[in-house]
């Protein structure tokens, strides 16, 4: 089947960003300790979750924004972003933070073929939330229906089921219908 718009996920997608989650997980436990909070969740988004319930979501979104900063700039352009640009509107929507995402379209010369760009700190959710998803169809001038999202992650998959569109695995995901 082809669709109207393509909406990509970005990390794992288009781009590997050179980012060591487990020291970003690091570092945002010992600003929540230095802050008196115990970081007892176990992963990077539940101390992110945490981050929200305490007060502290703006220096944690700093803390993680700044490894993903460095990890754009050191970057691995993937196999999809060769395949751009596409004869259809193209997005990106990313738990990676928004000026991250646009550092890496930029770093691997997409910019000029990919259109909105939405991250977790974009919108007021993020993924497996559609409010990210569905803001970057409506961007495109798209409808849910006929738009595929392409990602590589679960919760991708759900964010595509409760958006209501279509969802494509990267490592499965044919391009050759939208080249440009």
């Amino acid at each position: 089947m082809s669709y109207d718009a393509v909406v990509y996920d970005l990390d794992g997608t288009l781009v590997q960003l050179a980012v060591d989650w487990d020291a970003v997980a690091e570092a945002v436990a010992t600003l929540l300790r230095d802050r008196g909070v115990d970081p007892d969740a176990g992963d990077l988004w539940e101390l992110l979750e945490l981050s929200d319930e305490t007060g502290h979501r703006a220096a944690v979104e700093a803390t993680i924004t700044d490894h993903e900063r460095v990890g754009a700039r050191e970057s691995e352009r993937l196999a999809l972003a060769d395949g751009l640009p596409h004869a259809v509107p193209v997005g990106v929507c990313s738990l990676n933070a928004e000026e991250a995402c646009r550092l890496a379209l930029e770093t691997h010369n997409l910019t000029s073929s990919v259109g909105p760009v939405v991250g977790r700190d974009t919108v007021g959710s993020s993924k497996p939330d559609p409010e990210g998803l569905l803001s970057v169809v409506e961007r495109l001038d798209a409808d849910a229906e006929s738009t595929v999202f392409v990602g590589d992650s679960e919760r991708d998959a759900e964010t595509a089921r409760r958006a209501g569109t279509a969802f494509a695995w990267a490592s499965e995901f044919d391009q050759r219908r939208y080249r440009a």
